[in-house]
């Protein structure tokens, strides 16, 4: 999935359980999530996909050399 794929579903997502509703629907699938438990894991879990998709922090390091006197 792309980047853009989750933030898709994740959108989807939160305007369904905003509207109080437990069925959501995109690229034309339907799922239907029992309780409002299911549907806030659901969020979570692309929410973390989406933070590791993003996530450019790399280490860099700067080599550099102190002389004594």
């Amino acid at each position: 999935m792309t980047l853009d794929d989750l933030k898709a579903r994740h959108s989807a997502l939160l305007a369904a359980r905003y509207s109080g509703t437990r069925s959501v629907s995109y690229d034309g699938k339907s799922i239907n999530y029992g309780s409002d438990a299911e549907l806030a894991t659901a969020i979570a879990d692309l929410e973390r996909r989406i933070a590791a998709l993003e996530r450019t922090s790399r280490r860099v390091l700067r080599p550099f050399a102190v002389k004594d006197l």
